[in-house]
Parts: structure tokens; C-alpha cells; sequence
């Protein structure tokens, strides 16, 4: 990130390095949000707290004081600072999750020609096919970060923390417990609508977010015939578990382990 180009300076800069990643000065981005913690304070608990990773989300770059100390900056993708973005859940945080959104509009326009503008029938069918794609990655992208943020911000009790504490599972595990298949028991989820199906991914019912019951997170893949695609990752924790375990009682389905006790 040797060589950068400012792309667009309205609300705060938004750089471009020589590789085309895009990215913000985190205490750029901390100035604007009018945070009222520290920015060392703030940057390091939000990274721990949403799972961020360097080198992937951001970066850090140690720079020289003129009284000899050092301090050191971070450098944030620009997804990474839409997403902080959106957890401060104030003005100034819709403002700029508002313009980086734009800023990505911007930039994707001016590489992809828009399906309506094609004069070849076949090739104009191509396109929309890509933006209907498109669309839909972005939407699921959406819902799964809504979820992921209700899931970091939950309503804490003293039985929240001691089961916070411990591990989480997938689904599958779970659904092994009572002698299931993950897809049986995904099924039986949606039909007691905690959870629905949104291009081929299991997202929660937003009643349902901030209850403690999953962690999770995103991933952006490229399918198999190349096209950009994201997925979620999502683990039940004990709370999760047990709430699941409650419906599947009401329902009759009871663990293995209780089957086979009933049976010694």
C-alpha cells in the first residue's frame, strides 16, 4: 500500500492502492463517527469484539512521532468500515456506511455496462442474468450482516453470561443428538419459523437475532463456474441448543441418549 490515489473525499477520504483494494484511515473514520472513547480504545475493542482479522480486514502501520515515540495506525477495507459503520448505529454512522455504499456504485458502474444500454438481445439476457446474481449476493450479504450485528449487540443476563461461556456447535451436531440429519432438523426450524431460506442459506427470523442463540460469520467465495457468491457460517451456542431442544420436545423428539435410557 506503498502508492495511493484519493477516489473521493465528500465525507472523508477514501483511498485506492496499487493493487485496487479500497480502503479508509481508521482514525480518520473514528473522528468522523464522533466516537467518544479513544480511538487506540475504540479500534481494538471493536476488532476483538467483531472478529475482525488483520490482513484481511485491515491493517496496521506503525508510524514515527516527532517526540520519538511510535503509534500506530490502521488501515480498514472498505467493507471493514462499512461494517463499523453500521454497529455504531448513529447519524454519522448511516451517513458514511451511506457513502462508501455509493462510492462501491460508483466504481462498479463505470466497469459493467447495465443490461438495458445491450443491443444484442443475447448478450443484453446475459447481463441482466449477472445483475439479477449480483443483486442477490448483495441482499443475502445484507440480511447476514443484520443478523450478525444483533447477535454481537444481545440483551445479557446472568444465565446469557455462564452460557455465553462455553462452546458452540453446528447444526448438524445438534441434529446428530437426537438422531437426525442436519437438513431434517433445518426443516423442522423453518417450519417453527426461527428460520428461513434466502439464496440458498439458512438465515434467522430477525426476532430471533438477538436472543444469544447463534454466532456467526461471513465468508465471500466464488462458485464453481465463477461466480461471486458469500456464505455464512453459523454455530449454535448452549443457549441456541437448549432453545432447540424445547421445540423438538414439544414436538415429541427427544436426544438418543434419553431414548436409550428409557430402554436400559
Amino acid at each position: 500500500m506503498n502508492q495511493l490515489q484519493v477516489i473521493a473525499n465528500e465525507l472523508l477520504p477514501v483511498y485506492e492502492t496499487d493493487r485496487g483494494e479500497r480502503i479508509v484511515d481508521g482514525r480518520e473514520l473514528h473522528e468522523f463517527l464522533k466516537v467518544s472513547s479513544k480511538f487506540a480504545d475504540w479500534i481494538k475493542n471493536r476488532i476483538s469484539k467483531y472478529g475482525f482479522i488483520e490482513d484481511d480486514d485491515y491493517a496496521t502501520v506503525s508510524k514515527n512521532l516527532e517526540s520519538g515515540g511510535k503509534q500506530i495506525e490502521y488501515i480498514l477495507k472498505l467493507d471493514t468500515a462499512k461494517e463499523l459503520c453500521m454497529v455504531e448505529n448513529n447519524e454519522q454512522g448511516k451517513k458514511a456506511r451511506r457513502y462508501f455504499i455509493d462510492i462501491e456504485k460508483r466504481f462498479k458502474s463505470s466497469l459493467f455496462i447495465p443490461s438495458y444500454m445491450i443491443d444484442d438481445p443475447v448478450k443484453r439476457a446475459e447481463r441482466w442474468i449477472e445483475e439479477a446474481k449480483e443483486k442477490q449476493v448483495i441482499e443475502t450479504k445484507s440480511l447476514m450482516l443484520e443478523q450478525r450485528v444483533a447477535e454481537y449487540e444481545p440483551k445479557i443476563s446472568y444465565l446469557d453470561q455462564i452460557l455465553r461461556s462455553k462452546g458452540t456447535v453446528t447444526i448438524t451436531q445438534i441434529a446428530k443428538d437426537y438422531g437426525m440429519s442436519g437438513n431434517a432438523l433445518n426443516k423442522i426450524l423453518h417450519d417453527e419459523r426461527v428460520q428461513y431460506k434466502q439464496n440458498k442459506q439458512w438465515l434467522l427470523y430477525r426476532e430471533h437475532h438477538d436472543k444469544g442463540y447463534t454466532k456467526s460469520e461471513t465468508i465471500d467465495i466464488t462458485r464453481s463456474n465463477g461466480d461471486p457468491d458469500v456464505k455464512m457460517n453459523t454455530r449454535w451456542t448452549q443457549k441456541g441448543r437448549l432453545f432447540i431442544h424445547e421445540i423438538l420436545g414439544k414436538r415429541g423428539i427427544v436426544p438418543v441418549m434419553d431414548r436409550q435410557q428409557k430402554l436400559a
